[in-house]
């Protein structure tokens, strides 16, 4: 078996794990991801929530929390990875590739998010493997890290991936970064209207690819298969130009192995997925949350308006039936958001109470993101047995 090369790192299978937040993709679920093998990324999203003054100083909790959690994983990391092949039969077939096989330990950074540059120096110089990054154009991302670089004592660059959901925003990033900064992608997650959280689309698209309900009788899959195969046709033009691997990872509706084999047909090299690690024992958000994807049906899943201005996936509750009735009193700023994109005089509500309010068991006042397919979990499992079960043609 040979790994996925991205820029100087390699990846044993190539499927990412993606970055959720509030408090979903931690640490523990990273560093699992990671030791079995995947792309374990956490989401920088209020990461600092549970630090004791998260809410006096939110920004210089979530920078030192980044440093803390990345470190946590790491250790976590290499004794799942110990425990996952060095000593198992499983990978008795390549023992020797895997001796120096360093676990891949990345974060997910929006762009939408306030003090962005902040949070992506502040990943670079803790040794992150990779930023994805999304909810936005990374117009910036080359630079913010070239300059974090200069600053750190990593001996391997951190790799950068953008977030797009069409050809048009794939071209925009990638012949920007061409132009200013010489530069081009390590590799690119494409991320389609199944996806949980915020998506890329207006109402309306995803309304005319049967995206916006009951996805599993209404989705076009065709139609965005076609979208799929043209990013990567234009992903492929700065891989000649620049004579680099730039592996795309698709993202959105990715649940079973058959999934992956499907966009693997299309000319994608991997997938990401976030919907079917939610309900893992590993995974950082509280068991109330995780019940919450088990309990659902898929007439739950629906569309809401985010205050960050994009549609967003999440499982209907009491806190999205009061919505309907009007705006919910915000409290309390966090300067979580860039101010050009969150008005407190007109959002509907704090996107960060929400989101702590699922992470913290506040079930009456959360917003629970999901993906289109997290109806489909009937109990918690092992991050293990996942990747065993979506990786046993790979080996």
């Amino acid at each position: 078996m040979e790994f996925l090369k991205i820029g100087d790192r390699s990846l044993l299978y190539p499927i990412i794990q993606g970055g959720m937040g509030v408090g979903i993709s931690l640490s523990s679920l990273a560093a699992h991801v990671a030791g079995n093998g995947g792309m374990g990324i956490i989401s920088t999203a209020q990461i600092g929530f549970r630090e004791d003054d998260f809410y006096k100083n939110p920004i210089v909790a979530n920078l030192r929390a980044i440093k803390t959690e990345l470190q946590k994983a790491r250790d976590l990391a290499a004794q799942v990875f110990e425990n996952s092949f060095k000593v198992s039969e499983q990978a008795a077939g390549f023992i020797d590739k895997l001796k120096n096989y360093k676990p891949f330990i990345g974060f997910n950074i929006m762009v939408a998010t306030n003090k962005y540059a902040d949070y992506v120096i502040e990943a670079v110089k803790a040794g992150a493997d990779i930023i994805i990054s999304g909810a936005g154009l990374p117009v910036d991302l080359p630079e913010l890290v070239q300059k974090a670089q200069e600053i750190s004592d990593n001996e391997k660059r951190t790799c950068i991936a953008p977030i797009v959901s069409g050809r048009k925003s794939a071209k925009v990033i990638l012949k920007m970064w061409d132009r200013k900064y010489k530069t081009t992608a390590d590799a690119i997650v494409i991320e389609g209207p199944l996806a949980g959280g915020h998506l890329g689309f207006s109402y309306d698209e995803l309304h005319e690819l049967g995206a916006d309900t009951m996805a599993s009788r209404n989705y076009k899959r065709e139609k965005y298969d076609a979208e799929i195969k043209e990013i990567i046709e234009e992903v492929r033009i700065y891989e000649e130009k620049f004579g680099k691997k730039i592996p795309v990872f698709v993202a959105g509706g990715i649940y079973t192995r058959e999934d992956i084999a499907h966009v693997i047909s299309l000319g994608a090299d991997g997938v990401q997925m976030g919907t079917r690690f939610v309900t893992t024992y590993e995974c950082d958000a509280p068991d109330d949350y995780k019940q919450t994807y088990i309990n659902a049906k898929e007439e739950d899943i629906v569309i809401t308006k985010s205050p960050v201005g994009m549609p967003g996936r999440a499982i209907r509750n009491d806190f999205m039936d009061r919505l309907k009735s009007g705006p919910i009193p915000i409290r309390h700023c966090h300067n979580c958001l860039s101010h050009s994109i969150c008005d407190r005089k007109t959002i509907p509500y704090c996107i960060t109470d929400a989101l702590c309010s699922a992470a913290n068991s506040d079930e009456n006042h959360a917003l629970l993101f999901c993906g289109s397919n997290a109806y489909r979990a009937t109990g918690l499992e092992y991050v293990k047995d996942i990747m065993h079960e979506l990786t046993e043609d790979m080996k």
